[in-house]
C-alpha cells in the first residue's frame, strides 16, 4: 500500500504542477504535462509489473537514462555517494592513505602514500591483504574492501596481510587519519637551473600547493620551470584561476563562463599579484588532460606565457556546479561554457546536435574558428589547446604491454625490493645487464604469450583467402610468415630490452621512494620532458615560439 501511495503522492503533484503552469507559457506546460505522464507510469509500472520493483533502483535508473542524453558531466548523486563526491572534490577522505587494488581476486596493496598511515606502520607495495579487522576479505569486492579501510581519523583498524618472503601471515595495526591527496604530488630539479612540477588535480588548495612548489623551486636555483598538466583530468574553476594568476599579470582576464542565465554569467580576473611573470615556462599537455587543466593552458598560450609541448588536450569547455535535491542528493549540472582570454571556447564534441543514433560528435576541425594571442599567434577554438609543440605519446611494445598487463613488473619489483634492502636514488638508479637477465629468467615459468597486430593481420588474411578459395596458392608463403613471427617474438626481451628496463626501473623505485621516485625515475627517458628541456636551454628556440609567424625572433 505505501508504494501504491508514494506513487499516487508523486502524480498528485504533477497534476497541481500542471494546473500551476496552464496559464503560463507552453514551455512550462510542456515541463508539467510530461511530469505528469512521468508520474503515472511510475504508478502503473509500481501496481501492475510482474514482479516488485524496487523504487528507488527504478528510479535512479530513469533518472541516469535522462542525464545521460544531455552529457557525461550531469549527473544524479544519490545519498549513497556523497561521500565519494566529496572526496573528488576535496581530495579528503579518512583512511589509510594506500592504492589498494583487486588482482586474480586477491587484494594487493599497489602503493602506499608516503607519510600516511599505512607507510607509517610498514605495509608494503605487494602486499596481500587477507583480513581486515579479523574478517576475510576473499570475497568483498574492490568496492567493499575500500570501504572497510576508510573510517573516522584516529580509530584502529589491524589487518593481516601476506608478504612475499615471509612465511607466516603478519598483523599491522594501524590507525586511521585524515587522507588529504595532494594536488602536487612532486616538486623537484630536472637539471642544476630547471625546476619541474606535477599537478594532478584541482581539488581545494591547488592553488596554494602549485605556489608553494613553484617558490621552493626558485629557492633550490630554478631560472625556468617545467609545468606537467599531462593526464590532469580538471576540477574546481576557481583553483585553475587561483593558478593561472600565479604566472600572469594581476588585473588580466582569466577566463569567463556563459550560459542560459545571463544573469550568472561571470568574467573571472587575475585579483593577486602574481608571483613570477617573465619565468622561463614550459606547460606539458597531453590528449587527456581536461577542464580546469585546459583554463590554465589555454591562458598561458593565449597570454604567450609558456610553450606547450606534448598533444592536443581533451576538449572539455563545459563547467559544473552542484545543486541540492531533496532526501540529502544532489545534481552535477552542466551550467555554462567557458571562454578563456583570447574569446575562444575548447569544447570539442557538441553534445547538442546529435547525429542520427544518438551519439555526440567532434567539431570538426573545418568548422574551428581562428583567435589571436596576446602577441598575434593563431590558435584556434572547438577543439581543445593545441600544443605548440606536438610530442606523440610513447607507443609501447606488445611484449611490454602485456608484462604489464600481466602484473609481471609489478610482481619482480615486489621480489627485488625483498631481496634488495636499498637502491641509488631514483634519478640516478638503473637496472644492470645483470639484473635484467634475473628479469628474464623470472619470466621463465610465466605466461607471456601474446597476439601482435601483425599476427592478427595474417590471420585475417588466411579467412578471406579461404573464403575466396586461394589459400592454397599463399599456403607455403603463409606458414614463412608465421615462422619469422615466431622467431621475432621469441626474440622480443632482447629487442625490446630498453623500454622494458625504462618500466621496470620505474616501478622498482616506486618501492624505495614511493609515488616521487616513480616520478624522477622517468626524467632521463620522458620524451615530452626531454624536449621541455632542450627549449628551455635554448631560449632563441623559446622565445621564437611565443612570436606570430613572420616577426623577427629576438632573443632576450
Amino acid at each position: 500500500m505505501m508504494k501504491k501511495y508514494l506513487a499516487g503522492s508523486v502524480a498528485t503533484l504533477a497534476i497541481l504542477l500542471l494546473f500551476s503552469f496552464k496559464n503560463d507559457s507552453g514551455r512550462f506546460f510542456e515541463i508539467a504535462k510530461n511530469l505528469d505522464i512521468f508520474a503515472t507510469l511510475y504508478k502503473e509500472v509500481n501496481t501492475y509489473y510482474v514482479d516488485d520493483v524496487a523504487p528507488s533502483k527504478l528510479m535512479k535508473t530513469g533518472i541516469d537514462a535522462m542525464l545521460k542524453s544531455l552529457d557525461p558531466y550531469t549527473n544524479y548523486i544519490a545519498e549513497d555517494d556523497i561521500e565519494d563526491f566529496r572526496t573528488m572534490t576535496t581530495g579528503q577522505y579518512g583512511g589509510i592513505g594506500a592504492n589498494i587494488g583487486k588482482r586474480d581476486g586477491k587484494t594487493i596493496v599497489q602503493l602506499p602514500y608516503e607519510g600516511y598511515p599505512a607507510q607509517k606502520a610498514g605495509l608494503l607495495a605487494g602486499d596481500e591483504i587477507l583480513k581486515i579487522d579479523g574478517v576475510s576479505i576473499a570475497k568483498k569486492s574492490a568496492l567493499e574492501v575500500n570501504k572497510l579501510l576508510r573510517g573516522q581519523a584516529n580509530t584502529p583498524i589491524k589487518l593481516e596481510v601476506k608478504r612475499f618472503g615471509v612465511e607466516k601471515p603478519l598483523n599491522i595495526d594501524i590507525v586511521r587519519d585524515k587522507i588529504q591527496i595532494d594536488n602536487v604530488p612532486y616538486y623537484g630539479m630536472v637539471t642544476n637551473d630547471i625546476g619541474y612540477f606535477q599537478l594532478s588535480g584541482f581539488t581545494i588548495d591547488a592553488g596554494r600547493e602549485v605556489r608553494n612548489a613553484v617558490l621552493k623551486l626558485k629557492e633550490l636555483g630554478a631560472k625556468k620551470i617545467i609545468f606537467d598538466l599531462r593526464d590532469n583530468p580538471g576540477g574546481l574553476l576557481n583553483e585553475a584561476v587561483n593558478i593561472s594568476n600565479l604566472f600572469v599579470p594581476k588585473g588580466k582576464d582569466i577566463v569567463s563562463t556563459k550560459g542560459k542565465l545571463a544573469e550568472r554569467n561571470r568574467m573571472y580576473k587575475a585579483i593577486d599579484d602574481p608571483i613570477d611573470t617573465d619565468i622561463p615556462l614550459v606547460v606539458l599537455t597531453s590528449s587527456t588532460s581536461a577542464s580546469a587543466s585546459e583554463i590554465v593552458s589555454g591562458v598561458m598560450q593565449d597570454y604567450d606565457r609558456a610553450v606547450l609541448v606534448g598533444e592536443r588536450t581533451y576538449g572539455k569547455g563545459l563547467v559544473q556546479e552542484t545543486r541540492p535535491l531533496s532526501y540529502n542528493s544532489q545534481l552535477k549540472v552542466t551550467t555554462a561554457k567557458y571562454y578563456i582570454p583570447s574569446g575562444r571556447c575548447i569544447q570539442s564534441i557538441d553534445y547538442a546536435h546529435r547525429n542520427a543514433d544518438g551519439s555526440a560528435g567532434k567539431i570538426s576541425d573545418s568548422l574551428r574558428v581562428a583567435f589571436k594571442t596576446a602577441t598575434g599567434r593563431v590558435v584556434f577554438d572547438g577543439g581543445g589547446i593545441s600544443p605548440d609543440v606536438e610530442v606523440k605519446e610513447k607507443q609501447y611494445s606488445d611484449i611490454t604491454k602485456t608484462l604489464s598487463n600481466k602484473g609481471y613488473f609489478f610482481d619482480f619489483a615486489t621480489k627485488f625490493r625483498a631481496e634488495n634492502p636499498t637502491i641509488a636514488k631514483a634519478k640516478d638508479f638503473k637496472l644492470s645487464d645483470a639484473e635484467y637477465q634475473k628479469f628474464v629468467s623470472f619470466l621463465s615459468n610465466k605466461d607471456i604469450s601474446y597476439s601482435t597486430s601483425v599476427e592478427q593481420a595474417v590471420e585475417d588474411l588466411i579467412k578471406k583467402s579461404k573464403e575466396d578459395k586461394h589459400f592454397d596458392d599463399i599456403k607455403s608463403d603463409i606458414e614463412t610468415m608465421k615462422k619469422r613471427i615466431y622467431t621475432n617474438k621469441a626474440n622480443d626481451l632482447v629487442r625490446f630490452k630498453d623500454e622494458i628496463r625504462e618500466v621496470l626501473e620505474q616501478e622498482i623505485a616506486s618501492r624505495y621512494y614511493f609515488q616521487k621516485g616513480m616520478i624522477e625515475s622517468t626524467f632521463d627517458d620522458d620524451e615530452d620532458i626531454l624536449a621541455a628541456i632542450n627549449i628551455l636551454n635554448t631560449p632563441d628556440k623559446y622565445y621564437a615560439y611565443l612570436k606570430p609567424a613572420g616577426i623577427k625572433k629576438a632573443s632576450r
